[in-house]
């Protein structure tokens, strides 16, 4: 990918870590970036950090051996957002989670950037309903939520908004993808996205069971990162629980199901029917039945081999 990149220029709106983890994944595939911040300052002190993370990097064999000064010949400090987007294929903003703040920049780069370009936001949880709606090129907006850190986690959501023209979309994809990133595709709307929404799944029934004292916080972490976690890293709860039973989801949640129901009374529950509805069909086709041992062997690799860098 980095050779169809070395021509290309992206736009980096704000220069906090994640405005740096952005620009560390755009040069390690090969575009120039260019670094603008309204803080005096922040575009210099980010250049420095950028090289730094890139020659970490570099040490861990994550990106080719080349020059660091390659790297840094292709950052440019833009003195307004104006200078920032010109030539730029692409922008990517990450100012405050602030949707004031986020409604003021987004307008002000709409004003600035060419019709065609797309513009995504680096936020959280805010869709671009509520910061963009009123833009002229609002059709061109968009975000791409990355996760912490992004330089070094591959996942970026991107969930368009109602007015997000499908082109936009298509084309954010396309180069999230060019960079070595996992575009995640929402297909409408929901505050928090789906990483985060899942995070707070969790997180709420960790602090309630913490404030129930039924076991420590340290006790929680362990039974993610030495229990959970460790399948979670390669694959997802939906691939995990169809390989748990030997029918797959349908056996799952036929023996599971009422026990789920009773431990969160009051849920939504209804799994059968979702499985019914085209959850099994989805997973099936994913991972075929009669290529169960084939999943479980892998993985089982990818255990033994977690569990050997793990010690």
């Amino acid at each position: 990918m980095e050779n169809n990149n070395k021509k290309k220029k992206v736009a980096l709106i704000g220069c906090g870590l994640i405005g740096q983890s952005w620009a560390i994944s755009f040069l390690s595939a090969g575009f120039s970036v260019s670094l603008f911040d309204p803080t005096d300052g922040v575009t210099k002190t980010a250049k420095e950090k950028i090289t730094a993370k890139l020659s970490d990097l570099q040490n861990h064999g994550l990106i080719s051996k080349r020059k660091i000064s390659d790297y840094f010949s292709k950052i440019y400090l833009a003195p307004s957002i104006s200078k920032a987007v010109q030539d730029s294929v692409y922008v990517q903003e990450s100012g405050p989670e602030n949707l004031s703040i986020k409604k003021s920049l987004t307008q002000k780069i709409d004003k600035a950037t060419p019709d065609n370009i797309p513009i995504a936001s680096s936020t959280s949880g805010i869709p671009t309903s509520l910061y963009a709606s009123e833009l002229d090129g609002n059709y061109r907006c968009i975000v791409a939520h990355p996760i912490n850190p992004p330089h070094l986690i591959p996942a970026v959501e991107i969930v368009p908004a109602p007015f997000t023209s499908k082109s936009t979309t298509q084309t954010v994809k396309e180069i999230i993808s060019s960079i070595g990133k996992e575009p995640l595709e929402l297909k409408k709307e929901i505050p928090g996205f789906v990483v985060n929404r899942l995070q707070g799944a969790l997180l709420i029934e960790a602090f309630k069971l913490v404030k129930e004292e039924i076991c420590s916080a340290n006790e929680i972490d362990k039974a993610i990162s030495d229990g959970l976690g460790l399948r979670w890293s390669f694959m997802g709860p939906f691939q995990t629980i169809h390989l748990n039973a030997p029918e797959g989801i349908k056996g799952y949640v036929g023996r599971y199901e009422k026990m789920y129901q009773d431990m969160f009374k009051g849920g939504d529950f209804d799994w059968a029917e979702l499985v019914k509805n085209g959850l099994e069909t989805e997973l099936l086709k994913l991972y075929p039945l009669e290529e169960r041992e084939e999943h479980e062997e892998q993985r089982n690799n990818n255990l033994m081999k977690l569990l050997i860098h793990k010690a």
